[in-house]
């Protein structure tokens, strides 16, 4: 069978379309018969796309220019830009993009989970290509909110050199507003890095007193930054692989379901670094008691043993839980026990006999029951979704 010839417009200079290729290319090295055409530029090579003779294309319309140099094609195309989330989009073509309430979920727990009381989001301005702005920031609000928190969300200027200072001023007068310690999900690594230098400018220490989560791990920058940047990674690799698969059946003339052509991938998960690595809590037995928990989640620990490791009675101890933290010392044990296991479903291939083992279940009928019931979801099929060689 003759090789296909697949033309990929994104931007490879970036990290996010480095690992989308990299799915890509994992799927042509699988299963798919392709000659790929990639360029650091593409556009620049092949300006009008309507008269090139190739078999498909895998493109991020979030680029204006991008989205004119395919309008009109006929050939199979598959969208790897959030843009399509926009109601106004009018390029409607199959896509495969990140679920992004779901990476505002992942944000809201990772930062609640360091004891942060008070809440922010900085996006930057709406526009036709960028949706999953907004879409993240009030899925975010509304998951802490939800648990009794308040959060000021921010959308500012997009920064350029020429605006540098004007709208690094924008950032600071919004973080004076905010109540300290305060914890800020970005709605990128860069607007994150935005938020860090504002509270250089202010004297703000991070993360005492401001903690700071960006999206995408693009990991040279993530580490450049003092202190060096938590981040959330997208599944980036896989969007790359679902991306290659849809086209693929598309230029067999397969019949693609509704479900497989509006794919929303869901991240791996948070990139723990400096910027977040503290437990917020002003009240010392509580934060003791946090840090207690988490030390000893694998020996099975029970509310009374924390009581006792801060020599609080176990009602005083959970008065205050639910002052600070607006929930119980036994929703906090279930609940870092459950995300640790969400970490290794995710990241190792160990068997559940061994996670419940290390995350202190008493049996791996129980992580299953619990992990359903909290989850939706078995922990085997938490592990595939999450996987991106899956």
């Amino acid at each position: 069978m003759a090789k296909r010839e697949v033309a990929l417009i994104l931007n490879v200079n970036k990290p996010y379309g480095r690992k989308v290729v990299a799915g890509i290319s994992r799927f042509t090295r699988q299963r798919g018969n392709w000659r790929l055409y990639v360029e650091d530029e593409p556009l620049a090579k092949v300006p009008n796309l309507i008269h090139w003779r190739g078999d498909g294309i895998i493109a991020d319309l979030d680029d204006p220019n991008v989205l004119e140099a395919v309008d009109g094609i006929k050939t199979p195309l598959v969208n790897i830009g959030g843009g399509v989330l926009d109601p106004a989009w009018r390029f409607k073509s199959p896509y495969v993009t990140s679920d992004n309430p779901v990476v505002a979920q992942i944000a809201a727990d990772h930062l609640m989970n360091q004891g942060y009381a008070n809440f922010g989001y900085c996006g930057i301005r709406r526009t036709l290509f960028n949706p999953w702005v907004r879409i993240r920031g009030k899925a975010f609000a509304e998951s802490v909110r939800d648990q009794g928190f308040s959060c000021s969300e921010f959308y500012g200027r997009h920064t350029t050199a020429r605006q540098w200072e004007s709208v690094q001023t924008e950032i600071c007068k919004w973080l004076e507003t905010l109540s300290l310690p305060v914890a800020i999900f970005a709605c990128n690594d860069a607007r994150a890095r935005h938020v860090l230098e504002g509270c250089r400018r202010l004297g703000l220490r991070i993360p005492q007193d401001v903690g700071i989560l960006g999206v995408d791990n693009d990991e040279l920058m993530c580490d450049l930054t003092t202190p060096a940047l938590s981040s959330i990674s997208l599944g980036t690799d896989k969007i790359g692989y679902e991306s290659a698969n849809l086209l693929n059946d598309l230029m067999l003339g397969k019949a693609v379901s509704k479900r497989r052509r509006t794919l929303a991938i869901e991240p791996i998960g948070i990139v723990p670094r400096e910027s977040t690595s503290t437990i917020a809590i002003a009240d010392q037995e509580v934060a003791r008691a946090v840090k207690f928990i988490r030390s000893n989640i694998g020996d099975g620990i029970q509310v009374m043993d924390v009581a006792k490791a801060v020599d609080l009675s176990r009602s005083t101890l959970d008065n205050r839980f639910k002052q600070i933290l607006r929930r119980t010392v036994h929703d906090e044990i279930e609940r870092v026990r459950l995300n640790f296991t969400k970490d290794l479903l995710a990241t190792t291939d160990h068997t559940l006999a061994a996670i419940a083992q290390q995350t202190g279940f008493a049996s791996v009928q129980y992580l299953a029951t619990v992990f359903r019931q909290t989850t939706g979801q078995t922990p085997g099929e938490y592990r595939r979704q999450r996987s991106p060689t899956s």
